[in-house]
């Protein structure tokens, strides 16, 4: 798939030129190998008759890979957004991303449709995905509204993503610094293609994309017009965190970890393929040199705090969120989190809060547990139109 999209690539070098954009309702022309990323090391471009899903797969523009599991099979998804999209990466010395065969990190994916609204849509991939976790549930959506669209991968992908940096805590703030990185190079971009800056930009995620929502608003706001945080990861310093509540999970029992009444059918699962796993992975980030099991973990003891501040937030954001959780998560689970997370925030500051009933952290287990769960995603669908409406000049 990726050496189809290098061939395609190759081709589109200014030398032999893209076809040239002309910018709607301005008579406005753009060459399309002239797009520039600021602060890029390398990047392709192509002109596509669709960005969504629908078309990138076929095309190699995509990897269904990064977006497996994210949701239900029985969503239905717009079509046929023509635009252009830019694939590259920025300066980086680690290379877990092998998309493409760049072997670099800090990859990006820039959409670009033709019928733009005036709008851009940033994101940050959930778990340790890569730039194109978010194209089936947030980027074909966003796309058919008109909006253009980028994403990151953070600048560390895989398993072993904290191997990145060189000390405790450097690669999940090494994401925040990425996020930051594209979105002003990809508000440059949006200028160059359709002669004038976004009028608007959103910032939107799930899980870890939902944590960089909320640090983003909290410390870079100036950049941004709001967004939407789906269930995202709460990091404190002192209080709830994942590296308390899983291990009191593992160890004593889930009930006593915060994990709600009703969403006992969903523990083994998570216990099997989650919550271990997630807790190792994290706590060699954020505490490398404790040796012990995952269950024997004693957050409050350790004390890994000058990592975690690298990285904490505070509930002070500077523009307007909505954060959407489902009551029935069973990694994330919603009393330890984005509960605590809204009382963090107060009464005071732009926050819409939605607790949704009968939703999981996956919506891919909807189609497993039909009469049980309530897919998330049309609930973030309704959130990113109320903010619509919420922040409308």
């Amino acid at each position: 798939m990726f050496v189809a999209l290098a061939l395609v690539a190759s081709l589109l070098t200014p030398a032999q030129g893209a076809t040239d954009l002309t910018v709607p309702g301005t008579g406005l022309t753009v060459p399309g190998a002239s797009l520039t990323v600021p602060g890029a090391e390398h990047t392709i471009s192509a002109r596509l008759d669709d960005l969504t899903t629908a078309g990138t797969v076929g095309t190699g523009h995509t990897d269904p890979a990064d977006w497996a599991g994210l949701h239900s099979a029985a969503t239905v998804n717009p079509t046929g957004v023509p635009g252009v999209q830019i694939d590259g990466y920025f300066p980086d010395t680690s290379a877990t991303n092998t998309n493409h065969g760049w072997n670099h990190d800090s990859q990006f994916v820039i959409r670009l449709p033709e019928n733009w609204n005036g709008g851009l849509v940033v994101t940050g991939t959930p778990g340790n995905r890569e730039q194109y976790a978010n194209d089936f549930t947030i980027s074909d959506w966003v796309l058919s509204k008109g909006y253009a669209f980028a994403a990151t991968d953070k600048g560390n992908t895989g398993l072993e993503f904290y191997a990145d940096g060189r000390r405790p805590g450097d690669a999940i703030a090494e994401w925040n610094e990425r996020v930051t990185q594209l979105t002003v190079a990809a508000k440059a971009v949006v200028r160059q293609r359709y002669g004038r800056q976004p009028r608007r930009t959103f910032m939107a995620g799930i899980s870890n994309g939902g944590y960089l929502v909320r640090w983003q608003l909290e410390n870079r706001g100036w950049l941004y017009d709001g967004g939407v945080d789906w269930e995202g990861t709460l990091w404190r310093v002192k209080g709830d965190n994942l590296l308390n509540f899983l291990p009191q999970a593992l160890k004593e029992s889930p009930e006593q970890a915060g994990f709600a009444a009703g969403s006992e059918f969903l523990w083994p699962f998570h216990r099997q393929y989650y919550w271990e796993l997630t807790q190792r992975l994290y706590q060699k980030e954020l505490d490398p040199s404790y040796e012990g099991a995952p269950a024997d973990y004693d957050y409050d003891a350790r004390k890994p705090y000058a990592a975690v501040a690298k990285i904490a937030l505070t509930g002070r954001i500077t523009k307007p969120l909505i954060t959407i959780h489902g009551t029935l998560d069973s990694l994330l689970p919603i009393s330890r989190d984005s509960d605590v997370y809204a009382k963090m925030v107060g009464p005071h500051r732009p926050f819409h809060y939605h607790r949704v009933e009968g939703g999981n952290h996956l919506d891919s287990l909807v189609d497993l547990y039909p009469d049980k769960l309530k897919p998330m995603l049309p609930v973030f669908r309704d959130s990113f139109a109320e903010l619509e409406g919420w922040v409308s000049p």
